[in-house]
């Protein structure tokens, strides 16, 4: 009897050794490189924060990290990508709030996140900042209204990914509130854009703080209103939206992670950790307070119904200003 109990405990360890050792034999990653597609051109934002995530996991996941710029198609091509990947974590998209406002007006791309996407984790957030040329006489809202009155029409916004992105919505829940009129000129990602905005050829835009707070301390933009509804550490001189007396104004910005469908809870996991292990690196933390933003690092779950909150949310921004796409 004393055998026969010694014999289950040992095969009942060796079996909880086993089950163990499992995950980890799914999570070798230093077959092949990774990758972490983004679906807007180098220079933006979001190609900025895959660059910095990417270059802190690879240690730990024992392989190289490409970041993929893919542009057009209104997140198209990146959810294609992603779905057609295999799921075994060596393929993850970097979705900025843009790509839920895609989703949201253009359902013919035919996914659907996170429904066909395997959520991994929120990476950061943070606020738009609305910027000018510098040149043009606009300094704060009021500055922008008065223009706009004088100039019907003639102050020429910019915005990363068109009507399909956070910045454009952003600028129609502007126009809601102080009927301001403008041109829209739609550009594939968030770096052309600002390109033309640094030469002179659009007058505002709105972007991410990690591109445009660098370009507003050094001095060659101005800064008008953050998104936030308080006003943001890595900017504290420049005032909110709502602080410049326009009430129910509130846009943030975030960045997170997916994986293919179908992948393995094991693999989801162990990425979701090394990014949230990456988040708590003091030059990680540094960098994004620099930018204006906050690491998150949330498990899957809670990413997961936090962009289904997003698409009820930005779907309801999206019929109530009665949005089309392009």
């Amino acid at each position: 009897m004393v055998r026969q109990t010694r014999r289950t405990v040992l095969l009942g360890g060796a079996a909880a050794l086993a089950a163990g050792m499992q995950p980890s034999l799914a999570q070798d990653f230093s077959a092949r490189p990774m990758r972490i597609v983004v679906s807007a051109a180098a220079g933006g934002a979001t190609d900025a924060i895959a660059r910095l995530v990417g270059q802190k996991i690879a240690p730990g996941l024992k392989t190289s990290v490409m970041v993929e710029n893919h542009t057009g198609g209104h997140f198209g091509k990146v959810f294609k990508e992603l779905v057609t990947s295999a799921p075994d974590g060596h393929t993850m998209f970097m979705a900025p709030t843009s790509a839920v406002v895609a989703q949201l007006l253009h359902p013919e791309v035919g996914y659907d996140m996170p429904r066909d996407m395997t959520p991994v984790t929120q990476v950061a957030t943070g606020p738009l900042v609305l910027v000018a040329r510098k040149g043009i006489p606009i300094k704060s809202i009021a500055d922008l209204v008065a223009h706009s009155k004088q100039n019907p029409n003639k102050v020429t916004f910019g915005s990363g990914g068109g009507t399909g992105s956070s910045f454009y919505l952003a600028l129609e829940l502007l126009k809601a509130r102080t009927g301001i009129t403008f041109t829209h000129v739609p550009y594939r990602g968030a770096g052309p854009a600002l390109n033309d905005l640094l030469g002179g050829h659009i007058d505002m835009m709105f972007d991410a703080m990690p591109i445009m707070a660098p370009q507003i301390k050094s001095g060659a933009v101005t800064a008008v209103a953050v998104t936030s509804l308080q006003r943001n550490p890595a900017l504290p001189d420049v005032p909110t939206v709502v602080e410049q007396n326009v009430p129910n104004y509130e846009v943030a910005g975030w960045f997170g992670l997916l994986a293919p469908g179908k992948t393995p809870p094991a693999i989801r996991q162990r990425l979701r950790d090394e990014v949230a292990k990456a988040l708590k690196e003091p030059d990680v933390i540094a960098w994004l307070a620099n930018q204006g933003m906050t690491p998150i690092g949330s498990q899957p779950d809670k990413w997961f119904d936090y962009l289904k909150s997003e698409i009820a949310r930005w779907g309801k921004v999206v019929k109530d200003a009665n949005i089309k796409p392009e």
